[in-house]
């Protein structure tokens, strides 16, 4: 098929309603896809690029309806890997399970990797995701040594740490508005096995979990924990920790593991089943079937990294009015009080929900939005309700007056205010969006939300 056949351009039909494109957390907003193998054909005149849409706010839905969105999961090619050193070039659009696929089996990893495999490689640099072992590793960009990529003038750059760095910089984590992503030039982690020693451990409240997190960070290369955000009182914040590093081969079963099975939702839960009493009900199993106060074991990595990734459209329990993920950091210099404070703040205000996560951060990175900061990460999902705007508000103000931020791949309720007020780092963002991109060609509906770009 040759590159100019290959483009697909979704259309409505004559009279058909505009069709939608949807956020992971199932905001829906107008708009069409453009999917094409040769995305540097693509891309041009386009003003966003998405990959598989799994940002769970408004960062990969058009501004207008008319945008032009460029898909990249077709440009899923390898264009070149050094089995010597695991340097590895390969289009924006290729998928994390793909390079799982193709790379776990012969001993390599992807350095860094987000809790769901169904992201792309451009996905990976424009949100600069982080993962369990962030603490050790870092984002995904302290490991990419250049990107390919086509500018809002349509000119094809090669950016790095050491060639138009500024570019390079703002692009980690810049949410697609510094350019499209062509391809992406990085470092493979070599692994002993493909299986994961893991240590589990039930922790009886925050303030156990934050002492738990710091003891096993030099420990242990990835920790990340599950919390139950609804209980009050002392036990406030209990939950599982799990700390794991890759097994050895003494330590690994003689047979790789498997890529993992999967099973589909039925269907779409209604709206009421995520409440205060299906979640408690939930939370106290799921603590108290970890009879053990702690567990060792040896477990595949597809449970360990991508547990929800078991469940195909496992956004469907959240029901047809769909959910936002609530994730910030809390500095660890405001102290572990703060993280207490956090917490009772969180449980007091609601939005119950069966998935809050706590991961441990180290140093801030380089790229000027990239989220992460040395301290404790708190990530929560809550279904969307009337009262969602006032929850959000609530804690951004306290997580600014602790000097933290939130993750703008899961936000979408964070007024611009507040964004200003979180971030110091925004107007370096901005001063290389102006060199850039001086018209703002390149614009999703958060930039619309936060940056008051034209819709």
């Amino acid at each position: 098929m040759s590159a100019a056949s290959s483009e697909l351009t979704v259309r409505a039909p004559e009279g058909a309603a505009t069709p939608r494109l949807y956020g992971w957390g199932r905001l829906p907003m107008p708009g069409r896809e453009q999917l094409s193998e040769d995305l540097e054909r693509l891309t041009r005149g386009a003003v966003l690029s998405r990959g598989l849409g799994r940002s769970y706010g408004d960062s990969s839905l058009p501004a207008s309806p008319d945008d032009r969105v460029a898909a990249t999961r077709m440009a899923n090619r390898i264009l070149a890997f050094d089995p010597e050193t695991g340097v590895i070039r390969a289009e924006a659009g290729l998928s994390l399970v793909e390079l799982n696929r193709l790379f776990q089996s012969r001993g390599w990893f992807s350095p860094v990797t987000p809790g769901t495999k169904y992201v792309t490689l451009g996905g990976m640099v424009a949100s600069d995701v982080h993962g369990k072992n962030h603490h050790i590793e870092g984002c995904f960009g302290a490991h990419v040594r250049s990107l390919t990529m086509r500018l809002a003038d349509d000119s094809v750059v090669t950016c790095s740490p050491t060639e138009l760095p500024d570019l390079f910089d703002a692009t980690l984590g810049g949410m697609g508005l510094t350019g499209h992503i062509l391809a992406v030039e990085f470092t493979l982690q070599r692994i002993p096995t493909a299986w994961i020693l893991q240590e589990s451990e039930r922790v009886a409240n925050i303030d156990e979990f934050v002492t738990a997190l710091n003891t096993a960070a030099p420990k242990w290369p990835m920790t990340v924990g599950w919390i139950d955000c609804l209980t009050r009182g002392r036990s406030m914040g209990r939950g599982i920790l799990m700390a794991g590093r890759w097994a050895t081969k003494d330590e690994a079963p003689a047979t790789p593991p498997g890529l993992g099975g999967q099973i589909a939702l039925p269907f779409t839960f209604p709206n009421f089943a995520i409440n205060p009493l299906t979640v408690g009900a939930f939370n106290g199993l799921y603590y108290w079937k970890h009879l053990a106060k702690r567990a060792t074991r040896v477990v595949g990595p597809e449970p360990f990294f991508y547990p929800l990734d078991a469940i195909l459209e496992w956004n469907g329990v959240y029901g047809s009015r769909g959910f936002t993920q609530y994730q910030c950091v809390v500095p660890r210099a405001a102290g572990a009080p703060a993280v207490r404070e956090f917490m009772a703040l969180l449980t007091k205000l609601g939005g119950a929900s069966p998935l809050c996560v706590i991961k441990d951060c180290g140093p801030q990175g380089r790229g000027l939005l990239s989220f992460p900061m040395e301290g404790t990460s708190v990530a929560v999902d809550m279904a969307v309700s009337a009262d969602t705007q006032r929850i959000v508000d609530r804690l951004n103000e306290f997580v600014i007056s602790t000097g933290g931020r939130i993750y703008l791949t899961k936000d979408r309720f964070t007024r611009p205010e507040h964004f200003r007020a979180m971030e110091p780092r925004l107007p370096a963002f901005l001063a290389a969006r102006e060199k850039w991109d001086p018209q703002r060609r390149l614009r999703s509906a958060q930039s619309v939300r936060l940056f008051g770009d034209r819709a």
